[in-house]
This record gives structure tokens, C-alpha cells and sequence, in this order.
């Protein structure tokens, strides 16, 4: 089931890269970028995590705030965020429940085979935690900058 703009993002509260637990309603009060990516350390989740950190400035001073989501424990999202200098919160889900609610745990082409897993994906939510945008598989390289560009911000 794909979400739609218009409707409540899912609620969920989930450990960040420090255990410290995060709720969406811990998110509401500031627009939220909220992204989900396959594996932390990966190459193309590196790319895409180092977009956002390198837009983080511009992204906050437009009212934004990032997120990301992925399967991995805690401790990896540390590693990730301290080696790659990652200035946004990393959430765990390591069950896929979240992922499932948003519709971006699934069937998915992985070079020319059909596996399960995340599909990446970027949901952009309001104040209120209403979903502005539901991006479905987006590319890692090249999204921030197409996403900034949708949102109405300078390159």
C-alpha cells in the first residue's frame, strides 16, 4: 500500500543512532523530510546521506528537518553517522514494521532479480505530520537535488 498526499504519516517511535527513542509526534512543529534507505555504509546510501548532509543548511533554513530511516541496528547508524560526519538523526527499524506502514518494504528489481526489500523512498510532511510528498523509488544519486528543486529551493 503506497500513501498518498493528503493523509496522516503513520505513527511510529523508533531508536535513533544513539537508542534514544524518536516519535513522529517528536517531529511535529517543523516540516520533516523523512527518508528511507537501504543500508547504512553502502555506497549509494552514502551518496544520498551525504546529500542531505551537505544541503542540511539550506534544508534547515527553509524549515526543514531531515530523517532517515533504515533496517540497521543502532550501533551501525552510529558508525555511519560519525564516519561520514551526518548531521541528522538515523532511526532504526530493524523489524521493517515502519517500513511496511509506509508502504516501502516490498517486492523490488535488485540487478534484474525480484527481491524483497526497501524500496527507497522520501516522504516530505508538514507541520502537522501530513504528507506533503511520496516519492517511491527514487535514484540515491541526484535525489536531494531534484527533491530541492520540487520543493521550490534554490540549487
Amino acid at each position: 500500500m503506497r500513501l498518498e498526499p493528503g493523509t496522516p504519516a503513520p505513527d511510529f517511535t523508533l531508536p535513533d543512532q544513539d537508542g534514544t527513542s524518536v516519535s513522529l509526534a517528536d517531529l511535529r512543529g517543523r516540516r520533516t523530510i523523512l527518508y528511507f534507505y537501504p543500508a547504512a555504509m553502502t555506497p549509494g546510501c552514502t551518496a544520498q546521506a551525504c546529500d542531505f548532509r551537505d544541503s542540511i543548511a539550506s534544508l534547515q533554513a527553509a524549515g526543514f528537518q531531515v530523517v532517515g530511516v533504515s533496517r540497521d541496528a543502532p550501533q551501525k547508524l552510529a558508525q555511519f553517522r560519525e564516519r561520514d560526519a551526518l548531521t541528522f538523526p538515523l532511526l532504526s527499524d530493524e523489524d521493517h514494521a515502519v517500513h511496511s506502514a509506509y508502504g516501502v518494504w516490498g517486492e523490488k528489481m535488485n540487478y534484474g532479480k525480484t527481491v524483497e526489500g526497501v524500496i527507497r523512498s522520501t516522504f516530505v510532511l508538514d507541520e502537522n505530520g501530513v504528507i506533503t510528498h511520496a516519492l517511491y523509488n527514487v535514484k540515491a544519486t541526484g535525489h536531494v537535488a531534484r527533491l530541492r528543486k520540487m520543493l521550490g529551493l534554490a540549487a
